[in-house]
Parts: C-alpha cells; structure tokens; sequence
C-alpha cells in the first residue's frame, strides 16, 4: 500500500468497537480502513481485540465447559441420570475454546472482505490534520488520512507494584485462561466481574480459590441487596472471598506465590500455586496520538468526548474502552454504529441509561438501570417488585431455583427505573428488561404483558405484578 492514502474514515482498533464500527461505515458507502496490531499466539493478525481473543468469548467458552464439569458431577444424578465418575482434559478444554475463538476471529475477517473494509495490521498512531502513521511488525511504516477518524483501541488490565507479572506464577486475565493444568490453590486480587468468573471456572475443576477484594463491599456497581444474596451464594459454592483485603507485597517461590496483605483485623499471608491479578482495566491511549495533535485526555487516561463520541479535534471519534462509561463490548459495539451514522449524515443516539450489565458466574448476575442505593441517594420514591424463581415452574423442572427478578418502579408514575435478576439465564432475561425500558414501559405494562408458560421469563412477569402489588405465584410480605 503506498503512502498517504486517503480513505473516507480510518479505524485504529478492530476489537468490538472497531470493527463494528469499520463495517457500519463501509455499509454507508465510505472508504474505510481498519488498522489493528493484534497478533495471535503464532504471530499472526487476529481481529476481535481483547473481547474475542482473550475477554469476553474464550471466558465463555471455559465457563460453559467447567459448568457441565461441574454439573455431571453434581447435579445429574438428581434428574435420575448416572454417569459415573468423570474426569477434565485440560489441554481439550483449552483447544475447544482456542476452536471458538478462531471461528469468531476469522469471521471478523470475512466480514471485512464482504463488506469491502480494508484492513492493515500494525499500530496505528493519530497524526495532525486527519493522519494516520500505521507500523507494521516489521517496523514498516506508511501514513494514512481520511477525512474522519476513529479511535477505538480498547483497554488492558491494570498492573498492581505489589503483584509484577512473571507470566508464570502471577498472571493477569489472559495468563488466566491459558493455564495447563488445575491449581491446587488459585488466588486471585480482585473480586470484581473478571475475578469472579476466572475463579468460578477453575473452583468448578477442583481448585481451591480465594479472592482478595481491596474494597470493603462487594460488587459496589451493582444493586446491593441483590450482591450481598450472590456473596453468600458464592461463598456457599466453595469461592473464599474476603473483602477488605489490601495486597501489600508478592513474593515467588519454587512451587508457590507467598502473598502478604492487610485487612481490619491486621497483617496476613496466603500461599497459593497460581495468583491472577484482576484489579480493573485502563484504556489503551498511551502512544495513540502524536503530541502535536493534541488530542485530549482527562486524569484516568480516556478520550475526552461528547455525547456523540466526537473529541477535541474536528473529525476524530473515540469509542468503546478508550472513553468514558462501562467498558462493556456491547457498549462499545453501540457507539461504534452511532458514529458510523452520525458520519454519514444520521441522528442516531445511545442510550447510556439502559446499557445491561451481567456477571457470567452461576447464578448469573444481570442487571439496567438504577440501583436502589442509587435511588435513594437521588431521593427517588420508588416500588419494588420480586420473584424468586423457587416459584417458577420452568426453573422448578430445570432443577435450579436459585436467584430472583427484581423491579424497581418509580412511586409516582411507575416507570421501571431499574431491573435486577440473580439466577440461571439472567444475561438472557436482562434483554427483556432493557427493551421495557427502552420503550418507557412502567411496571403495569410488564404486568400486562403475556408470557409463555412454562418460562423463566414469567418471573420477569411476576415480579411486574408483585409492584402493582397483586403477585400470583408468590405471597407478598406483610408489613
């Protein structure tokens, strides 16, 4: 490819925001390049970004493995099913998932080609005056421009001085999902979404797993009566969560990780086989700009932007990982198309106030809108509606009751101002509520709404009629 040449829209980073965005331009009838620097464990370019090659797909895959790991050992001899003793393959469980991760790869690339985007694998660097210096592997270098630019290069996970990587003993998230065999003991600093489904998936294949929580509550994003009921469930299952743990030093030995820290109660040490460090994420813009374009960042790293994803600098966007709100792919996924049609002439939005947040443990945790310690910091009046799914028929015959539907209703006019389940196929049931609220729906409207029977959905429809205050299937408190 020769240099200087000039394309409709440049996108530096092909992970969800990205490449998302790259193909909703082509499909406006722009020019579009997509320049991405991720190279696979065999050095070749690999799209997706974190997400699809290391994130959101491969945790997936291991979860859903170590789930019927753990459910043939556990849980099938109560359906009247015999399976005698069961063993894991490791090695096949991490080739499975390594087979899942290359179909979605590849089947960026061949969305890429049908929808005419070009790609160029490299670093991408943003230049003054609408340019892109993209540099190769091989230390090649050519300059791209276009008359917009967008730059969606994600994040990586936050290093902690108390815990270096050696990529061996401690690792982070990625490190994480390629071990070769189960630990004995797995630590793990940091009970956010990562810590929790990395530890679940290898407590479910026999590790001892313990997770150091700096913060002195758990899941503070989420609703906090709903994560306190996950806390004890999770604690139950066997995961040894302490809250209030401050790592302080790591120290590597022959065959373990001596790890000091401190809570309330004072200094202690932990030895575990394995430790994984997941703290948190920040976004990739160190070395994304040349100084000269002064491209503007606020104190955490992000991409000062509008509402519309539009930076200081006329032309260039920023989305996804690298700009403010959750760093969730679907979030990422979202601006991306905003941006691609605001580019050609469209008023498309985003709605940040009903983006869906879920945790992929088992229960799932899934949750839009707002919290009730939100509510009440804001002085909201609001209703409250709740199903446990021990009432549910569907989730009666699946054998899993755990868990509940909960509505969160404005007092006044009874608008859903927040929707939060804890239990199986949570991640699915959170659409329903999103597009309830997407629509302006108040609870009378799910409430008046059929639901198919027998569903896990119908607790969906229920706890809708518990905040109207006429549940069926439930008793509702006295007070």
């Amino acid at each position: 490819m020769a240099n200087n040449k000039s394309y409709d829209v440049i996108v530096i980073g092909a992970g969800p925001a990205g490449y998302v965005a790259a193909i909703r331009c082509a499909q406006l009838g722009m020019k579009t390049v997509c320049v991405d620097n991720w190279l696979n464990i065999n050095g070749q370019p690999s799209l997706g970004g974190t997400c699809l090659n290391v994130g959101c797909i491969p945790s997936k895959a291991l979860l859903e493995s170590s789930e019927l790991y753990e459910m043939s050992q556990k849980d099938l001899a109560g359906h009247g099913i015999s399976v005698g003793d069961t063993s894991i393959d490791v090695h096949k469980m991490m080739g499975r998932k390594d087979g899942v991760v290359n179909d979605l790869t590849s089947g960026i690339d061949q969305l890429f080609k049908a929808n005419g985007v070009e790609f160029v694998a490299g670093s991408g660097k943003l230049l003054t005056n609408k340019r892109v210096r993209v540099k190769t592997a091989d230390k090649k270098t050519q300059t791209l421009s276009a008359e917009n630019i967008i730059l969606a290069t994600g994040s990586h996970s936050v290093d902690i001085p108390a815990a270096p990587l050696d990529n061996d003993r401690i690792v982070d998230s990625t490190g994480a999902l390629s071990f070769d065999s189960v630990p004995k003991h797995l630590g793990i600093i940091g009970a956010g979404v990562i810590g929790l489904e990395l530890g679940s998936v290898w407590r479910r294949l026999g590790a001892q797993v313990t997770l150091l929580e700096a913060q002195d509550q758990f899941l503070s994003i989420a609703d906090q009566s709903t994560a306190n009921d996950a806390l004890r469930l999770f604690k139950k299952q066997g995961l040894d969560i302490r809250l209030g743990a401050r790592v302080t030093a790591t120290k590597v030995n022959k065959d373990h990780v001596a790890v000091s820290y401190e809570d309330n109660d004072g200094e202690h040490s932990l030895d575990c086989d394995k430790l994984i460090v997941a703290v948190g994420r920040r976004p990739n813009s160190q070395g994304l700009f040349d100084p000269e374009a002064q491209l503007l960042l606020d104190e955490w790293g992000f991409a000062h932007v509008n509402k519309h994803c539009q930076t200081n600098i006329p032309g260039v966007y920023a989305i996804g990982d690298v700009v403010r709100g959750p760093m969730l792919a679907h979030k990422g996924s979202e601006e991306g198309m905003m941006v691609a049609e605001r580019i050609a002439g469209e008023a498309t939005e985003v709605n940040y106030a009903t983006i869906p947040s879920v945790i992929y443990t088992m229960p799932e945790l899934a949750w839009v809108g707002k919290t009730e310690q939100e509510l009440k910091k804001e002085g909201i009046a609001y209703t409250v509606g709740r199903f446990p799914f021990a009432a549910n028929g569907r989730a009666r015959a699946a054998g899993d009751t755990t868990g509940y539907v909960k509505i969160l209703a404005d007092a006044g006019n009874d608008h859903i101002l927040g929707i939060h389940i804890l239990g199986r196929q949570a991640s699915e049931l959170i659409a329903q509520a999103v597009i309830a609220m997407e629509f302006a729906a108040n609870s009378e409207d799910l409430a008046l709404t059929i639901f198919a029977h027998p569903t896990l959905s119908e607790a969906m429809h229920e706890a809708a009629l518990d905040a109207q205050g006429r549940a069926i299937h439930a008793a509702r408190p006295k007070k």
